[in-house]
């Protein structure tokens, strides 16, 4: 197992970003966090302790600087700028490409809250790099324009009791071009914070990934 903070450049700044791939992974999946939140998201990084289990790296990574952040936290400004949250996502896919560890590893880009609306803008901008989208809890409206761009299979997980954002996706949903599901849990908030929701959305995360990634190298 490879693990490590990086700093990935994007733009001009310096993101960091914890790396963890195990040996032999068919795969690695980017995470783009949601507002206010960052890399060390407790919910995020139980989902990647999860996908590491099934043979997926992960990289999580602020998709601010320790700056902006501060800025963000005072006026909330920069987590739905997601055209520059989209970009950076973007470098980092290239850088992905570049790093020993997971060069020519397909890519999952796994967003939450406003972070999935980045990943797609993402997945359009780089649709040869990126084998599928998951998103929890997400805003994919906030991909505005890119959402009918992105030709990558994407799966929307959503809680059953997130109902503004539930109306959200199923209206996004059916602009997305490509293969798309959407997997709603029973019972389950925005947080996805009762007992057992978020072991769905890992065992979800799980499945879809695997599913993609069996299906793009031909096993």
């Amino acid at each position: 197992m490879i693990s490590r903070t990086v700093t990935v450049p994007a733009g001009g700044v310096g993101l960091t970003g914890d790396l963890a791939v195990p040996e032999d992974a068919r795969a690695v999946v980017l995470f783009a966090h949601g507002s206010g939140s960052s890399r060390h998201s407790p919910r995020n990084r139980e989902v990647a302790a999860g996908l590491r289990t099934a043979g997926l790296g992960t990289l999580l990574i602020d998709l601010l600087t320790e700056e902006e952040e501060r800025q963000d936290a005072a006026t909330a400004e920069l987590r739905f700028d997601i055209p520059l949250l989209g970009r950076r996502l973007t470098d980092s896919l290239d850088w992905l490409a570049r790093e020993p560890a997971t060069a020519g590893l397909p890519v999952v880009l796994f967003g939450a809250s406003t972070g999935a609306g980045a990943a797609l803008v993402a997945a359009a901008q780089r649709p040869d790099r990126v084998r599928a989208v998951v998103s929890r809890g997400g805003r994919p409206d906030l991909a505005g324009d890119a959402l009918d761009s992105v030709r990558a299979p994407v799966l929307l997980i959503v809680g059953g009791r997130d109902t503004h954002v539930l109306r959200l996706n199923q209206e996004a949903a059916r602009r997305l071009p490509g293969p798309h599901t959407l997997h709603v849990v029973p019972g389950a908030t925005h947080l996805f914070e009762e007992p057992g929701a978020l072991g769905q959305v890992t065992e979800a995360a799980r499945q879809w990934c695997g599913e993609q990634v069996q299906t793009a190298d031909g096993r």
